[in-house]
Parts: structure tokens; C-alpha cells; sequence
């Protein structure tokens, strides 16, 4: 007896089997998840095989006991993209919400990648602070403001933008399905669709 598999009639099955990542870095609140769960359900519509690695999520796990500090945060930082490089390397679109405030951080998740042979794309969600606070997904802001918590990213604590990132997202004059589709744009531009 043979037993055969079958798809949903729905799901289109994906001949790409490239994988990538893609790095959304920004402050709290910028929109990097919401862009990134926007994007992944389009991609899987698609057939493609798609990871979010949120960083809060992995921080609990995969990083749990590390602490905001530049060394904890560096260290989150390349676990994250160890992990993001692996399933990448192995056929998948891993889109990566975190924020990951520092250059050197990032450059070597993007070393990482490229000695592996990796594509991976930095994108910036670069909201303001003023309108990341107003959103204030988390209540981290308010916090801060009330003397709850130190350390925030982009209020009392460095964040270092992107020089030069793939591409550039301002999620405040623009809705989710725009910013995932401009980012779908560019992964269509890279050949990596």
C-alpha cells in the first residue's frame, strides 16, 4: 500500500526553495513584528516556507537569563542569527523582528550569513521615537516615563540606525499591507521570490 501525501488545494506549491533572511531592526513599537507576520502570511499564501523569529519570543527561550545589557544584548543578538542562518541555509524565509540596537551586532549576524552563502537583508522600520511611544505596544514607554524601567532602546539607551539598509520602512506614513508589500517588492527585486 502506498501512501501519498497531498496539500491543501489552497496552498501552491513553492518551486523556490532559496532561503534568506530578513533582519527588520527598529525601536519598540516601530512595527517590525506586525510587518513581519503581515509579510510571512502573504509568503506562505505563496508556498514558501517562512520563519518569524520574534526576538521577544526567543528571548524567552533560546536566551532566557541574559539581561539589556550591551553584552547580553549583543550576545541575543547573534543567537538569533545563528539560528536565523541555519534555517535559512536550509531552504527557508526567516523574517527576524528584533531590534537589535548595535551596528557591530548586526554586522556580524550579516558576516554570518555571508560566509555561509546566506542572502540576508537588513531592514530598517524606522518610526520616530515620538510615534513609537504614542503607539506603546508594549507599555515599555510608560514605564520609562514612570521610572519603572531603564534602559530603553531609543530613549535611554543607544539605538544605532542603519546606515545603509536594504531597504527602509516608515511605518507611520504608510499601513502594514503597504510596508509587508514593499518588502515583498524587494524580495522579488533580489530574486529571492
Amino acid at each position: 500500500m502506498v501512501v501519498t501525501a497531498h496539500r491543501p488545494a489552497s496552498t501552491p506549491l513553492c518551486t523556490c526553495t532559496r532561503g534568506a533572511t530578513i533582519w527588520l531592526t527598529g525601536l519598540p513599537s516601530a512595527g517590525k513584528t506586525t510587518i513581519a507576520y503581515e509579510l510571512a502570511g502573504r509568503l506562505r499564501g505563496e508556498g514558501h516556507r517562512v520563519e518569524v523569529l520574534d526576538g521577544d519570543e526567543v528571548r524567552a527561550f533560546l536566551s532566557a537569563g541574559l539581561g539589556f545589557g550591551r553584552e547580553d544584548r549583543d550576545t541575543h543578538v547573534r543567537r538569533v542569527g545563528m539560528a536565523a542562518e541555519v534555517l535559512a541555509r536550509n531552504g527557508v524565509k526567516v523574517l527576524v523582528p528584533v531590534i537589535a540596537p548595535y551596528a557591530d551586532s548586526r554586522e556580524a549576524v550579516r558576516k554570518r550569513h555571508r560566509t555561509a552563502g546566506v542572502p540576508f537583508l537588513e531592514v530598517h522600520v524606522a518610526a520616530p521615537v515620538e510615534v513609537c511611544a504614542a503607539r506603546d505596544v508594549k507599555g515599555l514607554y510608560a514605564k520609562q516615563a514612570a521610572g519603572e524601567i531603564s534602559g530603553l532602546t531609543g530613549v535611554d539607551d543607544p539605538y544605532e540606525a542603519p546606515e545603509a539598509p536594504d531597504l527602509r520602512i516608515e511605518s507611520q506614513n504608510q499601513t502594514v499591507r503597504e510596508s509587508a508589500a514593499r518588502l515583498h517588492a524587494l524580495l522579488v527585486e533580489r530574486e529571492l521570490l
